[in-house]
């Protein structure tokens, strides 16, 4: 089977507390389904681009800068590595992802590795 990452695209704007909690419980489900289907992979949720460290190579010495790498709107607030047959079952799959989050995700599958 192929893997896929799926993206969950943030665009910071607050949400009340009690919307957040019905949010957890719907990826939690979401989740589980993933798990129990054998679709699961690893997944996890991102602290926002202000908690980030950027490490770039500049002429040979490493270089670190606080703060997100592009200044942007939306961010990656986290994501799912699935497995699936094909991209239709994974649209299948971040659709499923996309209700129980409420925002938007991507989908990109992995490169094939090279055969030994």
């Amino acid at each position: 089977m192929k893997q896929y990452l799926l993206s969950v695209m943030i665009d910071g704007t607050a949400t009340d507390p009690q919307e957040t909690e019905q949010t957890f419980g719907a990826v939690d489900a979401f989740n589980a389904e993933l798990q129990s289907s054998g679709a699961w992979v690893f997944a996890g949720g991102l602290h926002p681009p202000s908690s980030a460290t950027v490490v770039r190579g500049l002429g040979g010495k490493v270089v670190t800068t606080d703060g997100p790498y592009a200044e942007t709107k939306e961010y990656l607030g986290g994501l799912w590595v699935i497995q699936a047959a094909d991209l239709d079952a994974a649209l299948e799959w971040a659709g499923k992802g996309t209700l129980a989050c409420g925002a938007p995700v991507e989908v990109r599958p992995f490169e094939d590795l090279p055969e030994d």
